[in-house]
Formats: C-alpha cells, sequence, structure tokens
C-alpha cells in the first residue's frame, strides 16, 4: 500500500516511521509500504492495487494468457507484466525493486467501461489463486486477452507468434467472443481476430454470428509490402502461409 492509503485509513506519518523502525512495516520504495512477508513480487503488488487501493486493473494480454496456460508460443520468461486500466497506475509502480516491468494500456480504447454493472464483466474477467493466502489475482479472460494481444500487432507483436497461438484457442467461449466483439472499439482488432479464427476453423467460430459485429469499412494497411486479405480488407505479411 502506499502513503496516501495508509493515511486516509488513519496512519500518520509518524506512526508510519514507527512502524518501519519496530519492523512491523518494510519500505520496498519511497512513499511505499508492505508487510514484512518475504521479497516482493509483482502478484503481490498487482493483488493490492486490486483489492487494497481499488484500482481497475486487470493483468491482460500476453500475461494473461500466459497465467491461464497458453504460453507454449509465447515468450517462455515473463518479464513485462501488461495491466490494463482506465487510467495510469500510480507512478510508484514503476519504481520498485522487481525483475518485471509494467505495461499499462488503457482498457476504454478497446472496451468501454462496465463497472457500473457487474453483469457486463461475465466476458471480461477471471480469477485465480495465487500464494499461500489464496490472494484472487483478476485477470482478463482468454477471449479477452486474445483481443488484447491482437490489438498489439504488429508493432509489439509478431504475426506469426499470434497465428501460432491461435491455433491453439480452441476452448473459447463462444458466448464471450461475441460480446466482447460487439463491444470492441477497435477494428483492426476485430477484423483481425476473424482473419485468425478463419485460418484455424475453429469449432467455436460457427456459433458466432459475424453480422452482428461492426467491422468498419475501408482498407487498413498493418504490414508494408504485405499481401491484402480481400475477405477483411487488411494487409498480412507475404510469408505468413509458408512458416512452418
Amino acid at each position: 500500500m502506499d502513503a496516501a492509503w495508509l493515511g486516509e485509513q488513519g496512519y500518520s506519518t509518524s506512526l508510519r516511521r514507527q512502524y518501519v523502525t519496530s519492523g512491523w512495516l518494510q519500505q520496498p520504495s519511497r512513499q511505499v509500504y508492505q508487510r514484512p512477508r518475504g521479497s516482493l513480487n509483482w502478484q503481490q503488488v498487482v493483488v493490492s492495487l486490486q483489492t487494497l487501493l481499488g484500482k481497475k486493473f486487470l493483468v491482460g494480454g500476453s500475461t494473461a494468457l500466459e497465467l491461464q496456460g497458453f504460453s507454449h508460443h509465447l515468450a517462455q520468461e515473463t518479464k513485462t507484466i501488461h495491466l490494463y486500466g482506465p487510467e495510469h497506475p500510480p507512478a510508484w509502480l514503476h519504481k520498485l525493486p522487481l525483475t518485471v516491468c509494467f505495461e499499462y494500456h488503457n482498457s476504454e480504447k478497446l472496451f468501454p467501461d462496465t463497472s457500473s454493472n457487474p453483469d457486463d464483466q461475465s466476458a471480461d474477467i477471471v480469477t485465480q489463486p495465487w500464494g499461500p493466502w489464496g490472494w484472487q489475482l483478476k485477470l482478463s479472460s482468454p477471449e479477452r486477452a486474445a483481443l488484447e494481444l491482437l490489438d498489439e500487432l504488429p508493432t509489439r507483436a509478431s504475426f506469426h507468434q499470434v497465428d501460432k497461438l491461435f491455433e491453439g484457442l480452441t476452448n473459447l467461449s463462444p458466448r464471450r467472443l461475441t460480446d466482447l466483439l460487439r463491444r470492441c472499439r477497435n477494428v483492426k482488432v476485430k477484423r483481425l481476430f476473424f482473419f485468425f479464427a478463419d485460418r484455424h476453423k475453429h469449432a467455436w467460430l460457427s456459433r458466432i454470428s459475424k453480422s452482428t459485429v461492426d467491422l468498419g469499412k475501408g482498407k487498413r494497411m498493418l504490414v508494408r509490402g504485405g499481401r491484402l486479405d480481400a475477405t477483411y480488407q487488411i494487409t498480412v505479411p507475404e510469408d505468413l502461409d509458408g512458416l512452418e
């Protein structure tokens, strides 16, 4: 927790200083406190953001897919934790002594904030117990995380990596996907989703009504010198089909 939160709970600066001196609290960074429970890790930090500090963050994108067992074709060592939320995380998050870094993404660029209606979030959020205390870490569902990863194309993720990942997405929920695709604000992401889904012909695709999803109009150039996919009017790498 940070100094501002402790102050709101009635812990004065002098009292916080006393707790640190006595060893009841530790300070991993300036104005940030933790209980002495071993070394600090990123899951501990994110759970605290989501619960104690009440921040609307989800662990999403490639990080959420990795944590839910879809990491075979992703990087094997987690170095970046992708956080999605409607506002930037506190500045101290990037100053903590961790072996990973956090990358923030504005979730509202992809999906509207549905916090006023918890039922709308059923397609978005899954929880995963973490640590000996069973703390609940909130993640993007595999369906949402896949769309978040598509938003990283082509600058921060490769077509070939995503293609291999989609090949393994055999058990997604068509109900969740339909809800997410209808709410998604990004035309590029929705076209890419159907492009990859068509390539791998998963069973769930037949249960998604494409006509109810707004795919926009006009061409989208995603790869310079690539080939144009006539169905979805997006450019993709020339060598995508030839890569094993």
